[in-house]
């Protein structure tokens, strides 16, 4: 096995590295099903099926469809908490089968979870809100003061996995996906050998819908074909999706002393704040989310040259992906590396989607292959990066993962390669 490369001192006591990838996505649920549905170009974007959403402006959405939850979790644990719990339970098992690793763990205080939040429980809420405004009885379930709570899926999957060492919650809208990773490797420097991150979720409700439209980003496109195209010159917004990605992040020792195949590590991150608010007249603080990406590198002891991959947050909100662009241009000058997203693919699932970005980059640099750029066919003015416009048969060492919170977070992550297929 080939391990990730050795830090300036040598040491190898605290490094933290990705074993174990769930995917539960539009495009699949397991990584495999995702990859193979992403090396296809197909889309997942749909009308709305999880309620009806013909009185609303937007009608789409990338949904994981045929989602049974009792595959993932007992009846008790369904009944408590929301979709987007479900979801994490799936991407979890899926995880920690993929690492490895047993699914209860064997001395609980040596695991813990850091999963980043956005919107929390929306269909719980949305139904217990409806159940307490149009019923004689006026009341709420039980369960509506933790199901559509931000820290529910940490909370209940560390209940369920009995991982009892450190766990925590980010709350930073997408660009959580990332910092989620960021603060695994904090808790890993700290004594934690196993973390569980990432995040999922799931803003398709009536509430959730709205909230969405009023910050005026969606799309009103009923072509699932055409609805959702960053740095296209046809971008009108973006389509909210549901799902994510959940990863076993682990200490690189721990993770050699028991053969771990090693997808990659994480190298570098970094976090700014634009200290303003998001809306369709803002287009979001190049300087900064630039700032975020130099400092990532940095902190990886990577210069701009060596990146082989860049997954951006990719809005398709005509302003932001031009700000966007002149981020990329001032971390790499005129010439970017190969730059590829498949958020059109899947939809834009808040701080789901950033953790299915690094995703996409891990199996990337694992199987030798950049998958090409979705949703775009000419790039509007100002955007001209080195879209991959094919799939590319590439060795590709190290990768650069950015992403964008609503109302001015900005995070950036660096990978390194792992090992080779075991």
């Amino acid at each position: 096995m080939t391990a990730p490369r050795a830090d300036r001192g040598g040491a190898t006591s605290k490094r933290a590295v990705v074993t174990g990838i769930g995917v539960v996505a539009p495009t699949g649920v397991g990584a495999d099903a995702h990859w193979k549905r992403v090396l296809a170009g197909e889309s997942a974007l749909r009308r709305i099926t999880l309620f009806d959403p013909t009185p609303y402006p937007s009608t789409l959405a990338g949904e994981v469809s045929e989602f049974d939850a009792l595959g993932w979790a007992d009846n008790r644990r369904v009944v408590q908490t929301d979709r987007w719990t479900h979801l994490g339970f799936a991407a979890t098992r899926l995880a920690l089968q993929d690492a490895g690793l047993a699914e209860v763990a064997g001395d609980p205080y040596q695991v813990g979870v850091t999963l980043a939040s956005s919107s929390g429980g929306n269909l719980f809420g949305q139904r217990e809100l409806q159940r307490l405004w149009s019923q004689p009885s006026r009341t709420v379930g039980a369960y509506q003061s933790i199901a559509w709570f931000y820290a529910a899926s940490v909370g209940q999957l560390s209940i369920h996995h009995q991982f009892k060492g450190p766990c925590g919650v980010l709350v930073s809208e997408t660009a959580g996906g990332l910092d989620s990773l960021a603060h695994a490797v904090r808790m890993i420097r700290r004594g934690t050998p196993v973390v569980i991150a990432g995040g999922t979720e799931c803003p398709l409700s009536p509430y959730a819908l709205a909230c969405q439209l009023r910050g005026g980003l969606l799309t009103s496109s009923t072509d699932p074909a055409r609805a959702y195209r960053p740095f296209d010159e046809t971008a009108s917004g973006y389509v909210p999706g549901e799902g994510g990605a959940v990863f076993v992040v682990e200490e690189l020792g721990h993770a050699l002393d028991r053969g771990a195949t090693i997808y990659g590590e994480v190298a570098g991150w970094a976090s700014t704040h634009d200290a303003r608010y998001t809306d369709a007249r803002q287009r979001g603080d190049a300087t900064q989310y630039a700032r975020a990406m130099e400092l990532a590198l940095e902190r990886a002891g990577a210069r701009p040259d060596e990146v082989d991959i860049v997954v951006p947050d990719a809005l398709g909100v005509p302003g932001y992906d031009l700000s966007e662009a002149r981020a990329l241009r001032t971390v790499f000058g005129p010439t970017s590396p190969p730059v590829t997203t498949q958020k059109p693919l899947t939809g834009r699932a808040h701080q789901g989607g950033a953790a299915l970005d690094v995703a996409n980059a891990l199996l990337a640099m694992h199987q030798g292959l950049v998958p090409a750029t979705a949703g775009l066919d000419r790039p509007a003015s100002g955007c001209d990066l080195d879209f991959v416009r094919e799939h590319r048969q590439q060795r590709s060492d190290l990768a650069l993962i950015a992403a964008r919170g609503f109302d001015g977070f900005n995070s950036a992550v660096v990978l390194r390669r792992g090992s080779a297929p075991g």
